[in-house]
């Protein structure tokens, strides 16, 4: 069970030090999560995540967060580089430089509802498609290609309309948040940046 903890109130932000104590949340292996030096205003601290030995895991924070007080989700983030040759719509070509997933949790487990926030290597930015290993997951690309790679990027996005749009549920609250840099199907090296996260009013 995902939820269970009261919903917030209030607007959120959830800095380095917090992600890093989020529960880690393994798939196949551990991907390395760590603090270092901000390299701006926005904050003192950000989280670097290091994939470089075939490893999907990431960090979950499990709390119910509600989305008609704060449906406006904003983060940072920065990959170093994109994966090549690879297709993200098929199993073999599941890795992300960087992620955000947002849990809907519902029971049974399986009629649970997530959206991912990817930055892409290879599908267009703005474009979304169900995961190969589970298509309760929805895949959005808001970010996409070596572009920006190197360069913070700041973004935003209304976790309820994209929930609507992408699910055909109108989800008052979610009941997890995670982040995850993953390369064990490319088999490739990556490393990402996170900086806060927030759950804003419209």
């Amino acid at each position: 069970m995902l939820g269970g903890s009261p919903a917030l109130a209030e607007p959120r932000v959830f800095d380095a030090d917090q992600i890093l104590q989020w529960e880690p949340w393994e798939f196949e292996g551990r991907t390395t999560y760590s603090a270092e030096p901000a390299e701006s205003d926005d904050a003192d601290r950000v989280v670097r995540a290091r994939c470089d030995q075939a490893t999907a895991s990431g960090l979950i924070h499990r709390r119910t967060i509600d989305l008609r007080q704060n449906p406006v989700l904003r983060w940072h983030w920065r990959v170093d580089r994109v994966y090549h040759d690879l297709d993200e719509t098929t199993k073999s070509g599941d890795d992300y430089p960087a992620r955000i997933y947002v849990v809907a949790q519902r029971w049974p487990r399986w009629r649970s509802r997530v959206i991912n926030y990817v930055w892409s290597s290879s599908q267009p930015k703005g474009s979304d498609w169900p995961n190969a290993y589970a298509d309760q997951f929805v895949m959005l690309a808001v970010e996409s290609g070596p572009e920006y790679s190197g360069q913070w990027k700041i973004e935003q996005r209304d976790v309820r309309q994209d929930f609507k749009r992408l699910h055909d549920l109108d989800v008052e609250q979610i009941d997890a948040i995670a982040i995850m840099t993953d390369c064990d199907n490319t088999g490739q090296q990556t490393t990402a940046w996170y900086g806060p996260i927030e759950f804003q009013e419209q």
